[in-house]
């Protein structure tokens, strides 16, 4: 029996108590995320922005199995932003609808997250993420995909393995119910942003698997039940989600993420551990951005302290890729030689003179084990 075929669907439950302590530890680190960059310029903040956005759409693409062209997507962003690029690249339908659906989501512009949820914004955000002719993965066995319609009457399965022995990880309501259902499930997705006593990152996390549950679209309703996330999200505290993409951690975390809504949809209605999987998911992506942006505070620190006069193109080079955490145990000699293109001997001079000059210390290890990391 699937999940929706509960007779008390979709009446979701879940243990509040287990879920309290990562509750508080998220919006810790939502408010944290918004201090650090509040600290930033205006023109961090927008570069921030704009690589957590295209972070966002490359990585949930990338769940799906589909690769992206970087510049392209990261092109269309920027003009909907309004930014200006150094090398512009060529754009396409489909990755100036990507673009599109995300600022829907997310950004502010003309109050969209403000905005009802119903379904012909649904069937927007399907339209242009399947744009007509827009790419040869876009089709299954009965044709090429639609964008902006919904699925048809054909039973709606999750399969994989052979195809005379085929594994049904998961099957969705009939087109018969797909009505109704779609209709409570966005009811309930407007009404409950008013529920003072649900936890705005649980109504996002229940949005994420009452859709995906629906199945309602031939093809990308995860992308879509992960941007409904977003928007979720977005509702519940504005700025700090244009910061950090929880796809990024899903990716990361793609064999579970799979595994729990499997599990999950073969179970009853309470669905406490899906909500710990989707809390500890925000978490760590939440907490990467953190790092990173830890990380660029500390470089900046290492280079306002640094004498560059004293510092040859080489030694730069080097500094900044241990700044950047290529080397987390360090350099040494033999990787300074290949990443600078420099001889052995001219390899030893270099890091000699970083050590003196205070850039660099030595690990403890002797001889060929020796290896050189950032002082302080």
């Amino acid at each position: 029996m699937w999940i929706w075929q509960q007779s008390d669907w979709p009446a979701f439950r879940y243990d509040q108590d287990q879920l309290n302590p990562l509750l508080r530890e998220v919006h810790f680190l939502q408010g944290l995320l918004l201090g650090r960059i509040g600290g930033q310029g205006e023109t961090q903040c927008q570069q921030a922005t704009l690589d957590t956005l295209l972070a966002n759409i490359l990585n949930s693409s990338a769940i799906e199995g589909e690769q992206l062209s970087h510049i392209s997507v990261r092109s269309s962003l920027a003009r909907k932003l309004g930014l200006q690029e150094t090398e512009p690249a060529a754009t396409s339908a489909k990755t100036d609808g990507l673009a599109d659906m995300l600022m829907d989501a997310i950004m502010d512009e003309n109050a969209l997250r403000e905005q009802p949820l119903t379904e012909t914004r649904l069937l927007q955000w399907h339209a242009w993420l399947f744009p007509p002719g827009a790419s040869l993965l876009n089709y299954t066995a009965g044709g090429p995909i639609v964008g902006g319609c919904w699925r048809g009457d054909e039973t709606m399965q999750v399969v994989s393995g052979r195809l005379d022995k085929p594994k049904v990880h998961f099957e969705a309501p009939p087109k018969t119910l797909l009505d109704q259902e779609l209709n409570a499930f966005i009811n309930w997705f407007n009404a409950s942003r008013q529920n003072s006593a649900l936890d705005p990152l649980l109504r996002a996390a229940i949005t994420h698997l009452w859709f995906i549950t629906l199945h309602p679209l031939e093809d990308g309703n995860g992308r879509i039940a992960r941007l409904l996330t977003d928007l979720a999200l977005a509702q519940a505290e504005a700025q700090s989600i244009r910061f950090y993409a929880m796809s990024v951690a899903i990716l990361q975390r793609r064999r579970s993420y799979y595994d729990i809504l499997e599990q999950t949809q073969r179970g009853n209605l309470d669905i406490t551990t899906w909500l710990l999987w989707f809390l500890d998911t925000l978490k760590l992506a939440i907490e990467q951005v953190l790092q990173d942006i830890e990380q660029n505070l500390a470089k900046t620190r290492f280079w306002q302290n640094a004498d560059h006069s004293r510092l040859n193109k080489e030694q730069i080079k080097v500094l900044n890729r241990l700044l950047d955490g290529d080397f987390a145990d360090g350099i040494s000699g033999s990787q300074y030689e290949k990443v600078a293109k420099v001889s052995r001997a001219t390899a030893t001079r270099h890091l000699v003179q970083l050590v003196e000059q205070g850039c660099l210390v030595r690990t403890e290890a002797g001889g060929r084990s020796t290896r050189y990391k950032i002082a302080g």
